[in-house]
């Protein structure tokens, strides 16, 4: 039997009708990959990084997968693939982008996936969400929850969206 994981993953459109594909990526990975939504957030509307575009929206889940990180990681891959998202750089529109942030408790090094991931805990996007849903999680590198890392990042220019 294979051993099951808790991951918590980061979603995030500005592309399309954003919380519409952003409903449907988390339905989408439940139906077609097996993974079990255990809690997401609210969705918020936040700035974005890097050169002028439309806000995103962005929350976050936790998941119970057995599925292990490098097939997780393509599982997500195919999952943005699946609602359109084309790799044209970094910090470029998508209609959906899903960063793994957490793998259970694991540190992972590898060329293709680092685990946590390496600018989460900069990136209020990601720590309001998270912090919403997983408080308690630890950073397996420093210790340090994620609750403590939220209530340090600056939260300007994030808006809940209220559930329709």
């Amino acid at each position: 039997m294979n051993q099951t994981h808790h991951v918590a993953i980061a979603f995030g459109s500005n592309l399309g009708d954003s919380l519409t594909i952003l409903r449907q990526a988390l339905n989408h990975l439940t139906q077609q990959y097996g993974l079990t939504l255990i809690s997401h957030s609210h969705w918020y509307q936040t700035p974005p990084l890097g050169p002028p575009q439309p806000d995103f929206i962005n929350g976050c889940a936790v998941f119970h997968t057995t599925h292990a990180p490098t097939d997780l990681l393509a599982i997500l891959w195919a999952t943005e693939q699946h609602f359109g998202r084309i790799r044209t750089g970094k910090w470029q529109p998508r209609t959906l982008d899903l960063d793994m942030i957490f793998y259970g408790h694991r540190i992972i090094h590898t060329p293709e996936l680092t685990i946590p991931h390496p600018e989460y805990h900069r990136r209020a996007f990601v720590l309001v969400p998270l912090a919403e849903i997983a408080p308690d999680w630890r950073d397996p590198r420093t210790g340090t929850t994620v609750a403590e890392l939220a209530q340090t990042i600056n939260r300007s220019g994030i808006i809940m969206i209220p559930e329709i």
